[in-house]
């Protein structure tokens, strides 16, 4: 179930895991790399993710959402967050990362465009054709949201 487009949605898709720590790779004990490619977009992503708390396995599908705030009518947020009777976008899902986008490698042709996010250190890229891509920016603050399919 996809959520209903809002102004602050940036991207939304259904991702399938196709390797866990790509190239025998894992670095840290908690934290999974993960390599997923998306079905609507045919986007490509790699996605360190903290396995202790929200394992994921080869072939299961999940819902990936990134957006600008987590105000469900889109206004930005304060910089503050509080739990108490708020209704947040993060309440529809499993998994939660507030990140920075610090890299746009913008494709041209058959070049594929790429973002590159940090969530505290843990890293994403995410790849693909670059119309699904022109909603970010440089140093944009977004929020990642999975929920497993």
């Amino acid at each position: 179930m996809l959520l209903p487009m809002v102004e602050n949605n940036l991207f939304e898709d259904i991702f399938r895991v196709e390797k866990l720590n790509p190239d025998d790779k894992k670095l840290f004990e908690r934290v999974t790399r993960i390599e997923a490619r998306s079905e609507k977009f045919d986007m490509f992503m790699h996605l360190d993710i903290n396995s202790e708390i929200y394992p994921l396995k080869v072939g299961q599908k999940f819902t990936l959402v990134l957006v600008s705030s987590l105000n469900p009518d889109g206004t930005p947020d304060t910089g503050y967050y509080t739990q108490i009777n708020r209704q947040s976008l993060a309440n529809n899902f499993e998994y939660v990362m507030y990140g920075k986008l610090y890299r746009i490698t913008e494709g041209s042709g058959r070049e594929k465009a790429e973002l590159n996010i940090s969530f505290g250190g843990l890293l994403m890229l995410l790849k693909g054709d670059t119309s699904h891509c022109n909603k970010f920016e440089l140093d944009q603050r977004l929020y990642l949201l999975i929920r497993k399919v």
